[in-house]
């Protein structure tokens, strides 16, 4: 079975469009699919359509918040809710264009690949999004090693098993390939068509590029710290913490040596501060692998996957 879900915020006028070229796309390939919409807290008439719409197709399930979440947990209700063996999730938008889910589920299905991710090689936005959006991958690709070229695309077919553990919040969405590949699973991309916005109104604004910005430094962390925050904690410990040695140690020695006074220098007080910034340093790797032993010793959480076991 294919999983289809479209998060969808006020988009009213997209609802029946979107709806019925999904279906165009699907209905002549042989597997069984359903289609997940979810309302992440829409204020117009965006879950009436979708209703009526599921009063006439039963494939048609609907998802209804009861206040704007934003669009990770969107994408989380609807892979929690998911039945089929791949899932495919698309904007709302009508800028992905539905047209390109065969071809996507034949690159996961031939080239074993556990993610595709859809590429919009030529973008129908203005000219300021497509700026900010390749300053955003070159940034991801720099901090998170990923390798595909529109990781900001919500235009894309998983296995399953990917979604299964994912601890979406705030923009994490836009980070979900660099989540999995840290995790060991292989991420393909297609080039795919994209369309020009004909209705409703962008929901991208700086403050959601702030947002994203800090979730970026919060996957760059965990990925690489996430096990031994301490290495990181411990090492920032260390610089300061010797850096302030080496200060104070000088200036206590030619205050002992040269008898040149401490009170009006600046640098012993900068030696001591540092020292005791990295004493806080180390206390902090500390408290953080201990919260880390916690956080995988609850719900019997591990900290690797297993691919396949045999024997």
């Amino acid at each position: 079975m294919i999983s289809v879900v479209v998060p969808f915020y006020n988009e009213e006028d997209n609802v029946v469009p979107l709806y019925e070229e999904i279906c165009e796309s699907v209905n002549p390939l042989d597997n069984q699919f359903e289609i997940i919409f979810v309302d992440d807290g829409s204020t117009d008439a965006t879950y009436r359509m979708m209703a009526d719409l599921s009063k006439k197709d039963q494939r048609l399930r609907i998802i209804k918040f009861r206040s704007n979440f934003g669009q990770s947990a969107a994408l989380k209700a609807g892979f929690d809710n998911a039945k089929g063996e791949y899932v495919i999730t698309l904007d709302a938008d009508l800028q992905n264009d539905p047209h390109d889910i065969p071809a996507m589920i034949d690159k996961i299905m031939t080239e074993d690949y556990d993610v595709v991710c859809g590429w919009r090689f030529n973008r129908r936005d203005t000219g300021s999004k497509k700026v900010f959006s390749k300053f955003a991958n070159f940034l991801r690709n720099q901090l998170t090693s990923e390798q595909i070229h529109d990781s900001g695309s919500t235009f894309r077919i998983y296995k399953k098993e990917c979604t299964e553990d994912l601890e979406l919040y705030g923009e994490l969405h836009r980070y979900i390939p660099a989540m999995l590949s840290w995790k060991g699973y292989k991420i393909g991309e297609i080039k795919t068509n994209h369309r020009e916005r004909l209705h409703g109104k962008t929901k991208y604004n700086y403050k959601r590029l702030i947002k994203g910005f800090l979730d970026l430094i919060v996957i760059t962390f965990w990925q690489k710290y996430s096990l031994r925050p301490i290495h990181i904690f411990g090492g920032l410990g260390m610089v300061f913490s010797v850096l302030g040695g080496l200060i104070t140690t000088y200036l206590v020695f030619i205050r002992l040596v040269y008898g040149t006074g401490l009170a009006d220098r600046p640098l012993f007080t900068a030696g001591i501060f540092s020292m005791i910034i990295g004493i806080q340093f180390f206390t902090l790797g500390i408290l953080a692998d201990v919260m880390v032993k916690i956080y995988y010793g609850q719900n019997g959480r591990k900290n690797y996957l297993v691919e396949r076991n045999i024997g």
